[in-house]
């Protein structure tokens, strides 16, 4: 299904945005506090967006399994190659959020 390969590339390039901008929250805390604090923010709600977007993805998986059956193993292949890296920055992106709030 194209559109999983759609919307994960699309949490793929807000996962890299939202690293960004917790980046750029860390970096500007001390200098400029108000705009650090929209690009944490910013970062969070970035987060929150991709939790709606995979949430789709999920539905998307378990629609096609309860109409069609089990996914083509291609397709399962590459969206468990996506959605570890997509936790995996996930993770990192969280411990850049947590070094904010500290």
């Amino acid at each position: 299904m194209k559109i999983i390969k759609c919307m994960s590339e699309d949490i793929e390039k807000t996962l890299d945005y939202a690293e960004e901008c917790a980046k750029k929250a860390i970096l500007y805390k001390e200098d400029y506090p108000i705009a650090s604090r929209a690009f944490y923010n910013k970062s969070t709600v970035l987060m929150d967006t991709i939790k709606l977007s995979h949430d789709a993805v999920v539905a998307l998986i378990e629609g096609y399994r309860k109409d069609k059956g089990e996914p083509p193993a291609p397709m399962m292949a590459i969206y468990d190659y996506m959605h570890e890296r997509h936790i995996n920055k996930s993770a990192a992106i969280k411990a850049l959020q947590e070094m904010y709030s500290k």
